[in-house]
């Protein structure tokens, strides 16, 4: 690594458009090496453009950026492993063989190469595999595969644009698992996902998207904290209704249940922990417990401020369905 470079990847007011529409707007990044980014946001938010053009697949309008300490991710591109959003192998090439083509592209020597080969499809229980041609594997054999690729040079980068896409869930998890195995190596991972739930098991730091600008750049950690609803989820034995009972405790401002869970909204000036303790001296409770925010629930707080008190509610509810018909689009894709 070139001596004083602090960080994987920059960007400085970073514009992109196609014809007319604005695709990314102003975008500034400092992402540090050794580090882990999610980029999340809906479908057609902006990610994918801004990854591509981190990659010099496509490029800025106005701006600047710089990958690895270069003024392009072209001079540096032996360093970087991509898994990009639209799969793509060579359909008529035996596993095995694709892999080790795609090493030597990536300068690795020839010799030694094949048992290293094996070893990732291993790992990737796809051993078996091997000699098959690439278009006999199903859509999520053919994205492990693809994933190899990307990290079988042993990248100092690693940007994977929605890795989890189309994986059932026992896959998803191994793919997790390798994605934080490299990170623990010290390598600068960044990965895109509309799916937030992804984003949250796996980045220490989150970049959201919203039309083409970035609306939130902050750890993990300091986002929970940021974005504290002071809010309690309450689940009674009892079937009768509570919600005059919690309304009527010293310090709930507000109660809504949902699904049969109450929401208690507890004053500012209250503590959490005794809100708790009136809650459960003052009905029969099976759970309690501080609700935590969401970046589910984060996105649609920033993407909703300052809408009008009046559609602010049903703004909140259609903002949530997109975000539910996108994931759930996603669980079809992999089954």
């Amino acid at each position: 690594m070139g001596a004083g470079v602090s960080n994987a990847i920059m960007m400085n007011g970073v514009r992109k458009t196609f014809g007319p529409k604005v695709a990314v707007e102003g975008i500034d990044l400092q992402i540090p090496q050794g580090s882990m980014y999610g980029f999340i946001g809906p479908n057609g938010a902006g990610k994918t453009t801004t990854i591509r053009m981190i990659m010099s697949i496509l490029f800025p309008d106005a701006g600047e950026l710089s990958v690895l300490g270069k003024k392009s991710a072209v001079e540096s591109k032996d360093r970087i492993g991509y898994l990009p959003e639209e799969r793509g192998v060579y359909k008529k090439m035996k596993v095995a063989n694709f892999l080790m083509h795609m090493g030597r592209l990536k300068g690795l020597d020839a010799r030694g190469l094949k048992p290293k080969v094996m070893e990732w499809l291993e790992r990737v229980e796809l051993a078996d595999v091997s000699k098959k041609k690439c278009e006999e594997l199903s859509k999520g054999m053919q994205q492990k595969v693809q994933f190899i690729a990307s990290v079988l040079h042993e990248p100092d980068l690693i940007i994977l644009d929605e890795p989890f896409s189309g994986l059932d869930p026992v896959n998803m998890r191994l793919l997790r698992d390798l994605i934080n195995e490299q990170h623990t190596n010290g390598k600068t991972v960044i990965f895109s996902t509309h799916v937030m739930q992804q984003a949250e098991s796996i980045c220490d730091h989150i970049i959201m998207i919203h039309h083409g600008k970035k609306v939130l750049d902050d750890t993990l950690s300091d986002i929970r904290t940021r974005f504290d609803p002071h809010a309690i989820h309450v689940d009674t034995i009892s079937d009768a209704d509570q919600t005059t009972a919690i309304a009527a405790i010293q310090g709930i401002s507000a109660v809504h249940k949902h699904e049969g869970i109450y929401e208690v909204k507890v004053a500012d000036s209250i503590d959490q922990q005794q809100a708790m303790q009136s809650i459960l001296a003052a009905i029969p409770v099976s759970s309690i417990e501080i609700k935590r925010p969401t970046l589910e629930d984060v996105f649609i707080e920033i993407v909703t401020e300052g809408t009008n008190a009046q559609h602010h509610d049903q703004d909140q509810q259609q903002l949530r369905a997109q975000l539910l018909a996108g994931s759930k689009g996603e669980e079809e894709a992999s089954s």
